[in-house]
């Protein structure tokens, strides 16, 4: 049984009827969304949200590359924890590895890069000052 890497912030999910395909387990682009649920929540964790700082700094952080692995099915009702640890990230990006869990079984796993860029125009920029110094 694999364990998460360092200490993982870790965001429960629990699957829902819309979250299942014809076969009743979760769609594999559903993952995506729960990944991208607990990467938010991660954020809010250290005092910051997606619209405060698109509202004060003009900062969007968008998904540049996935690469995910699928290994079990998760099912309806089933209550999974999807973990965020923050690897590798400069001033302008951030990459990390996510995974979900049912109990002690890894469901999925993938490595999420994400862009800082302005709402605006969206070319690249800084991630603003303060949310580097929570997350380092």
């Amino acid at each position: 049984m694999t364990e998460p890497v360092r200490a993982a912030f870790r965001w429960p999910v629990r699957v829902y009827w819309e979250d299942t395909d014809a076969g009743g387990v979760v769609f594999y682009a559903n993952y995506l969304k729960f990944f991208e649920r607990a990467r938010t929540e991660w954020l809010r964790s250290f005092g910051h949200s997606q619209e405060t700082l698109r509202q004060d700094t003009g900062a969007i952080f968008i998904v540049t590359d996935t690469q995910l692995k699928y290994l079990r099915p998760a099912r309806l009702d089933d209550a999974i924890d999807v973990t965020v640890v923050l690897g590798r990230h400069t001033y302008t990006r951030m990459v990390f590895a996510q995974q979900a869990w049912r109990g002690g079984q890894l469901l999925a796993e993938g490595t999420i890069g994400v862009a800082c860029v302005h709402a605006g125009t969206f070319k690249p920029r800084a991630i603003p000052t303060d949310l580097l110094k929570s997350i380092a």
